[in-house]
């Protein structure tokens, strides 16, 4: 055979081979390919399974022993307060004193001209004089009839009458120098003094007012204040009361003296709880010698209190409040929700110490959605969860699906 005649049969041959080795190749191809598609889905799928999951952030609970403080707004006063008001009617005369005067015990404040008790007080020494007078004749009379009763002129029954006569003057006489005694008491109220050591807090009248008997009628003239010892007055909730005791310690703070505070002690509870406010008034003693605080100021109270050695603290955004009572959200081992009936021994704001319901070990949700159930799967914020296949992990939260 020539060579042209085989070189056709070469060509054909080759072309087979090309085209079993083109079938060949595609075949692993495509077969990479499915492998590869396949590889996707399944990190696609546990990506968006994963993604469905709710995050929440896990905390453990808070065992530290913690100093407890309670703040509470308050009133204080001062430790004496005399409200004073005149005895007697009449005008003001003279003026002594003002507001923010300090007075020492005895010290005169104001003085009253009273026309009408000086007239009173004339007439009862008047009466008095003459009852004197009367007495004085009817113990005569008495004294010469027991003269004579010897030699009969005077008989018995008459010497009796002269006796009850001068009886009944002398009892005149005693009631007219009570009443005349009484005005001159009285007439020592014209002048108005201090009843302590303390400062004129308050001063309702003027030289010329005319002030009348009593407090019916209108204001105290004056208020002395007693302002070195301060009573402090708080409401403390019912809760916290068996906490608080006599003697505990307070810091006070008053707007007037920003950043700075003062000490007071507590020494007395009213032991009742008022059923309106659902507290308990307690008594501070504020020493005040400098004169630093205000009588009748407004002050925010901190008190100390006892703190447990094993308390467990948890964030206040912890509770959940539900038809099933106060709840938390803890973890398992699974991931999974397991929801927890607690009790709460004290509310101190942003976080509450738990009475029951909680252990050390216990992993919290510190923030759980709404809707939260036990059982249900969770995703912990900054943690992976481990597969069954080595070839495949979790994508971190925010990564972008395989694509």
């Amino acid at each position: 055979m020539s060579p042209d005649q085989e070189q056709p049969i070469i060509t054909r041959r080759g072309l087979r081979i090309a085209a079993v080795s083109a079938v060949v190749i595609g075949a692993v191809v495509v077969g990479l390919g499915i492998n590869t598609r396949r590889v996707a889905d399944a990190r696609l799928s546990e990506w968006t399974e994963t993604q469905a999951l709710p995050v929440v952030a896990a905390i453990a609970p808070d065992m530290r022993r913690k100093a407890a403080t309670l703040n509470l707004p308050g009133r204080l006063e001062a430790d004496s307060q005399a409200q004073i008001f005149s005895r007697v009617s009449g005008y003001l005369k003279d003026l002594k004193v003002d507001i923010g005067t300090p007075v020492k015990a005895g010290q005169l404040l104001a003085e009253i001209d009273a026309p009408d008790l000086d007239q009173q007080i004339m007439q009862a020494e008047a009466d008095v004089s003459s009852a004197q007078a009367n007495l004085t004749l009817a113990k005569g009379i008495l004294d010469r009839g027991r003269s004579l009763i010897e030699s009969g002129a005077v008989s018995k029954q008459a010497l009796d009458q002269r006796s009850a006569d001068a009886d009944n003057r002398q009892g005149l006489v005693r009631s007219l120098q009570a009443n005349l005694e009484r005005l001159r008491v009285l007439e020592k109220y014209k002048r108005i003094v201090a009843p302590f050591d303390g400062l004129v807090t308050a001063r309702s009248t003027d030289v010329g007012a005319l002030v009348n008997v009593g407090s019916s009628t209108g204001p105290a003239l004056f208020v002395v204040s007693d302002i070195t010892k301060l009573r402090g007055y708080i409401n403390v909730p019912q809760n916290f009361v068996p906490s608080i005791k006599v003697g505990t310690k307070a810091q006070i703070t008053v707007p007037e003296h920003r950043g700075r505070t003062f000490t007071a002690t507590v020494e007395a509870s009213a032991q009742a709880v008022d059923p309106q406010s659902g507290t308990t008034r307690m008594l501070l003693a504020v020493d005040n010698a400098k004169g630093e605080l205000m009588s009748g100021a407004y002050a925010s109270v901190q008190l100390d209190l006892p703190s447990a050695e094993s308390a467990i603290h948890v964030p206040a955004s912890a509770l959940i409040f539900n038809q099933n009572g106060l709840q938390v959200a803890t973890i398992d081992t699974e991931g999974k929700i397991a929801l927890k009936a607690v009790t709460i021994a004290r509310d101190l704001g942003r976080e509450v110490e738990i009475g029951s319901g909680l252990t050390a070990r216990d992993r919290i949700v510190a923030s759980p959605p709404d809707g939260i159930a036990s059982g249900d799967q969770v995703r912990i914020a900054g943690e992976t969860k481990p597969t069954n296949t080595a070839s495949t992990r979790k994508a971190a939260p925010g990564a972008k699906p395989p694509g």
